[in-house]
């Protein structure tokens, strides 16, 4: 095993499906505990005393790092000389440091709590809230760290004609961990009477992060760069941004249709992402802020919003789920029917469930049979306007591309963790002396901008 851990001598051969099987376990580890992330930062930082515009805040977290983080350890990850190759030291790194992060966050008052006490400091009733949050920046941050050059990995060690493959067994991985990580606490809890607390939880997806990701940097070889020409050290002529951008909309005059669809695509998207949780625990099962409440009060719906965790992580399994298995059926009908008219029902579909949810919110049969249709409307965005842009890629040219794409993907992700959280958190529904929010409004909003994008998606010739 060692030699395939540090190879002088590098000779890329036909990957068989074991070789796949291997190369994407890391992958699926890292969407496992991605997933684990969606779902269960909203009881953890809520527990802490985050309203829902500090958690849309913290949220910020994934479009920061996705744009800042990625392009630089890209660049890095190119030059880089190590006897262990150039992309395994950040898919390692970022990993275990994911990892770590990952068992500290649910920890985070604990360790407020132990610093206060070792130190002898009086620290403010909000350092646990501060140190969960700094714990998210540093989860997402490392998962950039090793998801950049794990796709930048498959050209460095997978023939050209298998990097179709490659990618499909990445869209295998990233389905399938994100079905057993919604779905493993609810299983052990409704078929063998076991209820895994959020600690335990997270522990696990810290496990099969670290473990999954050492399996696949042992059982992939890569050419050690250590000695190699290759590498270059020295600065090359590089292309500014606004050039960049410049050239990028010079493609063709359907790119900034299919950049701007993009934007409200993934303010529709992440609508549903980022607050479904909070959704499920406040909306469907009626806890209240807990945020407002004395302790002694909190430990009264603890079990109902262990419960509505449960019920999210359901949910959020069948919405993947669905998504998995209409993968490739969304493919054959764009190939038969073409990009656009499949992108706009699968748009609009989407939209409907949102719109359903967001007026029946307290039926959990009605709000999980939308996560379904919700679910064929992300098998669509996770791939069709991809399939529309790459027609306009110049060879060569595609990393460039892909980032200054990205912007509109991360970008929209900015507008709802701060405006969208915020027309939440001031929709306020008093109940006496209990205190909640209309989580369902961020449906609505997500609904108008998934139909905009549909109409947008429309002007886009093909």
């Amino acid at each position: 095993m060692g030699e395939y851990l540090m190879a002088d001598s590098f000779e890329m051969k036909k990957f068989t499906t074991a070789n796949f099987l291997n190369f994407a376990l890391g992958f699926l580890g890292l969407q496992f505990a991605w997933q684990m992330r969606i779902i269960l930062s909203a009881p953890v930082t809520e527990n802490l005393g985050a309203d829902p515009f500090i958690y849309g805040l913290i949220w910020l977290a994934g479009p920061f790092t996705g744009m800042v983080v990625q392009p630089i350890i890209g660049a890095l990850s190119d030059k880089t000389k190590s006897r262990f190759g150039r992309r395994r030291p950040y898919l390692l790194g970022g990993a275990i440091i994911a990892s770590i992060a990952l068992w500290l966050f649910p920890n985070s008052g604990n360790i407020a709590d132990c610093i206060a006490k070792f130190t002898g400091m009086n620290l403010p009733v909000w350092s646990g809230l501060l140190i969960a949050a700094i714990m998210i920046w540093i989860i997402d941050a490392c998962i950039n760290i090793a998801q950049g050059p794990y796709r930048a990995l498959i050209p460095d060690v997978v023939l050209p004609e298998q990097h179709a493959m490659a990618n499909s067994y990445i869209s295998l991985a990233i389905g399938l961990g994100s079905v057993i990580a919604a779905a493993t606490a609810p299983f052990l809890k409704y078929v063998l009477h076991y209820q895994m607390s959020i600690v335990a939880q997270f522990i696990m997806a810290a496990l099969a992060f670290s473990l999954a990701m050492i399996w696949t940097c042992m059982t992939i070889r890569e050419k050690s760069t250590l000695n190699d020409a290759d590498v270059v050290e020295e600065k090359k002529d590089e292309v500014g941004f606004w050039k960049s951008m410049k050239e990028f909309f010079s493609l063709s005059p359907e790119v900034s249709k299919i950049c701007i669809m993009q934007f409200f695509t993934w303010i529709g998207t992440m609508c549903l992402l980022i607050f479904f949780t909070n959704f499920a625990i406040h909306t469907v099962y009626g806890v209240p802020d807990l945020t407002k409440l004395a302790t002694d009060v909190q430990q009264t719906y603890l079990a109902a919003q262990t419960s509505a965790t449960n019920y999210s992580s359901i949910c959020f399994a069948i919405f993947n789920l669905i998504c998995f298995v209409i993968a490739v059926p969304i493919g054959f009908f764009a190939g038969k029917f073409g990009n656009k008219k499949v992108h706009i029902i699968s748009l609009l579909s989407m939209a409907l469930a949102y719109v359903v949810m967001g007026l029946f919110p307290t039926s959990k049969i009605v709000v999980a049979a939308c996560m379904a249709l919700s679910g064929i409307g992300w098998a669509s965005v996770c791939a069709l306007p991809f399939a529309m842009l790459s027609k306009y890629i110049k060879p060569g040219t595609e990393g460039s591309v892909m980032g200054i794409f990205n912007i509109f993907i991360a970008g929209p992700q900015v507008f709802v963790c701060t405006l969208v959280a915020w027309i939440i958190n001031n929709s306020i529904i008093q109940n006496g002396d209990l205190l909640n929010y209309h989580y369902e409004y961020s449906f609505f909003i997500g609904a108008a901008c998934l139909i905009i994008a549909a109409l947008l998606t429309k002007m886009v010739k093909e």
